[in-house]
C-alpha cells in the first residue's frame, strides 16, 4: 500500500521497476510527497527482505522530510500512531517477505 495524508492506493512496484535490491527509489516516495506527507514511514517487509536505495534516504532528508524505515508491522504502529497525532505522514508498505 501507498498511504499519503487524505488518502492512498495500492503500491504496484512495476510502476517504477522496484525490486527487493535495491530496494525503495526515490520514484517510489514523489506520490507521498506530491499528496502533502512531510515523515515517510517504509517497510521493509516482514521479513526485513525489501531494502531502500541509499539515494531515497539521502533525497528524503535532502529535503526535510523525516524517514522511519521499520518491519511491517513496527511501520504499521508509528504511521498509525503519527497519522493519529495529526501528522502530515505517509507510508509504503510491503506485507510479505
Amino acid at each position: 500500500m501507498k498511504l499519503w495524508p487524505g488518502g492512498g492506493r495500492a503500491w504496484d512496484w512495476n510502476e517504477t521497476g522496484t525490486h527487493h535490491v535495491p530496494g525503495i527509489q526515490v520514484a517510489d516516495v514523489e506520490e507521498l510527497l506530491g499528496h502533502g506527507a512531510r515523515t515517510v514511514v517504509l517497510s521493509r517487509g516482514m521479513h526485513l527482505v525489501l531494502r531502500t536505495c541509499p539515494e531515497t534516504l539521502d533525497h528524503l532528508r535532502k529535503l526535510g522530510i523525516r524517514v522511519h524505515v521499520l518491519e511491517t508491522r513496527e511501520a504499521a504502529k508509528v504511521y498509525n500512531e503519527l497519522a493519529t497525532q495529526g501528522e502530515a505522514v505517509g507510508g509504503l508498505f510491503h506485507s510479505t517477505c
